[in-house]
């Protein structure tokens, strides 16, 4: 049977990439899932949190912001700094983001630098924390990428790919990458991040109204698995330069002043100038 848009049970929706998104970002692009659109970019700053500092944790950080503009919904959201503080939805999604990319980074090699990530929602139809961390991962790579190629680091403290995606029971039947209709009527819905070698991240899933058996969990695990090797192929595609779009509006690359004898990445990301 064929689900409210049409897709087999295990077909993902149509995935695109659209590399330098914007402009003043070191690296940024726009992840489009279906009707799911999100923004990721890519910053630094040259210090880390007070917790590390008072608590001599040597390295750096990683660390992720999420939102979604008003009007990315079927009826428009409330700006949450209009409420005055972040919703707890909100809260848990950048912290799972930022958890599933600190899982892949070296944070040692990066030196006394945090890394920014930013992931803003302009369409949601679904799965748009999965889109998040998929796209984040991406613009991370690609912009660790750049400095490691430049500078001819040794090692990348990025070590893998991370991706994200969700299935779900709906109607009796497993499903991959919900749209938001079915995400809406699911009786279960599950969220899956694991990395490019097969290992786990984190996994959500949330029974709604009936629990689930445990060979209904293994099998939505399987449909993750395969939707998110599928995934994984088109991230290295868009990071090998053979399947990206690139933004008509490219901007100016990030301006890296010159140094010498540069050890480790964290020099390089200390020299970015914000």
């Amino acid at each position: 049977m064929k689900r409210v848009d049409g897709r087999d049970l295990d077909q993902l929706r149509k995935l695109k990439i659209t590399q330098n998104y914007l402009a003043h970002p070191l690296s940024s692009v726009l992840i489009e899932f279906g009707g799911t659109k999100v923004v990721c970019a890519v910053n630094v700053e040259n210090r880390v949190p007070g917790w590390m500092r008072a608590q001599n944790v040597p390295g750096g950080w990683l660390t992720c912001e999420y939102g979604m503009l008003p009007a990315s919904t079927h009826d428009r959201m409330r700006r949450e700094s209009t409420n005055g503080k972040q919703g707890g939805r909100t809260v848990e999604i950048q912290r799972l983001i930022g958890r599933s990319l600190r899982g892949v980074m070296d944070l040692k090699k990066i030196g006394q630098n945090t890394i920014y990530i930013d992931c803003d929602v302009i369409d949601a139809d679904g799965g748009t924390r999965c889109a998040g961390i998929t796209g984040a991962s991406t613009a991370l790579q690609l912009a660790l990428n750049s400095a490691f190629a430049r500078r001819n680091f040794k090692t990348n403290p990025m070590q893998e790919l991370v991706a994200a995606v969700s299935v779900g029971i709906v109607d009796g039947r497993p499903v991959l990458d919900l749209c938001y209709e079915e995400d809406c009527n699911a009786e279960v819905d599950m969220n899956v991040v694991m990395t490019e070698s097969g290992k786990f991240i984190e996994v959500q899933g949330t029974a709604e109204g009936h629990p689930f058996s445990r060979s209904q969990f293994n099998e939505m695990l399987e449909l993750a698995e395969s939707g998110l090797k599928k995934i994984f192929e088109i991230q290295r595609k868009v990071i090998n330069g053979n399947n990206g779009h690139k933004s008509k509006g490219n901007g100016a690359k990030k301006r890296i002043r010159p140094s010498q004898e540069l050890g480790s990445l964290g020099e390089v990301l200390g020299d970015v100038k914000i």
